[in-house]
């Protein structure tokens, strides 16, 4: 066993399932290791169900979270000092932080002051949109990271034009290595509940959650509104997990007796992961403005149109598994149309994210500083 101890963290819903991988190669090799989670996600009862179906135990600290968080910066100043103080207590050589929320910038910044290596996962990804508070952390992270996990050459490329000084490894994405061992016991489980819900149709699968949509209301009624005529081309059910901060803003921006009106429409609460990884897989079509969607939308060979303006999975337009629509309902209409028409006929693309490997290369390089095989990445 390799004395060298790591710290890994989540605390949002990606971030648990794309770190699940790490904890249990940590654990396949007895490692020393501990599980920080900062306590960003909004539901800590959906929370435990998430950790329950990527079978991850309990964290060894669970930070709480507060109830006064009103801005970014609250949220990160928060979760920064609380995970300092763990830090200080375990004193873990490395510091493994997935992706781009605030947990993870919260965490890079607190390891970063203490003089722990930090590990960012899931680097060099840029949608080059400024707009977006993910973006501010992805870079932020990159450049104060000395292990840069990248996913493909094309994020490397980005990460080498941005001058980062930390060492850069391709990898691929741990959302492989998790799609590809849960989604066919998704499938098995919850195939029930898929017909159930969809009346043994076709079905979209829509998704919406990011600040730059749904806390604009033009925005956001563009989208709603791109919905609606969508229901009407072919009464295809579209099948709606809404967020509680998209419920909160359709509210209070008066747009619920819209959404409520297409017919074709079944809106529900959010899902665990199993549930909505059966939703996924078994989908003819996915709607949303999620990154970790794009990809795993492409894992499962499922056609996938993006709802914003930009994207950092830029490999998947290029291997045409996915249509970025923007948000103007014209558009979001007319790529719908492109896609249905050819949504049997194009789902031969190559995922360009890995082979399911992912972990290992990532816990090889935290103890020997490399991975033991190379990954080709063709994207």
């Amino acid at each position: 066993m390799n004395s060298k101890k790591v710290a890994v963290l989540i605390g949002t819903r990606p971030g648990i399932v794309k770190m699940s991988p790490l904890v249990h190669e940590l654990k396949r090799r007895n490692a020393n290791h501990i599980v920080i989670h900062s306590g960003q996600h909004y539901s800590e009862e959906m929370d435990k169900r998430i950790m329950q179906d990527v079978g991850l135990n309990e964290p060894d600290y669970h930070i709480r979270r507060h109830d006064s968080w009103i801005t970014h910066a609250q949220q990160t100043a928060y979760m920064l000092t609380a995970i300092e103080e763990i830090l200080l207590n375990e004193r873990p050589e490395i510091f493994l932080v997935c992706g781009d929320a605030n947990t993870n910038l919260a965490g890079a910044l607190a390891a970063r002051k203490i003089h722990v290596k930090v590990g960012h996962v899931e680097s060099g990804l840029r949608s080059f949109d400024w707009r977006m508070p993910e973006e501010h952390n992805r870079v932020i992270i990159d450049h104060i990271s000395d292990y840069l996990f990248a996913p493909t050459n094309e994020s490397k490329r980005y990460l080498l034009e941005d001058g980062v000084k930390g060492k850069i490894f391709v990898v691929g994405n741990t959302i492989v290595d998790a799609t590809l061992k849960y989604a066919e016991k998704a499938k098995k489980e919850r195939f029930s509940k898929v017909k159930e819900l969809a009346d043994n149709k076709s079905y979209i699968l829509a998704t919406l959650h990011r600040e730059e949509n749904v806390d604009h209301k033009e925005i956001l009624e563009n989208i709603i509104d791109a919905f609606v005529e969508i229901s009407t081309i072919n009464e295809t059910p579209i099948i709606f997990p809404i967020h509680p901060r998209t419920r909160k803003m359709v509210k209070e921006f008066g747009l619920m007796d819209k959404l409520l009106e297409i017919k074709s429409l079944r809106l529900v609460e959010p899902m665990t992961y199993l549930d909505f990884l059966a939703f996924l897989a078994n989908a003819s079509v996915v709607m949303t403005d999620s990154g970790g969607l794009q990809e795993e939308s492409c894992i499962l060979k499922v056609p996938c149109i993006t709802l914003r303006e930009s994207t950092e999975r830029h490999e998947t337009v290029k291997i045409g598994a996915n249509q970025v629509a923007g948000t103007k309902k014209k558009k979001i209409v007319e790529k719908y149309e492109k896609v249905w028409r050819g949504k049997d006929k194009i789902r031969n693309w190559k995922n360009p994210y890995g082979d399911g490997n992912t972990s290992r290369r990532i816990i090889d390089t935290c103890f020997n500083g490399a991975p033991e095989d190379e990954f080709i990445c063709d994207a």
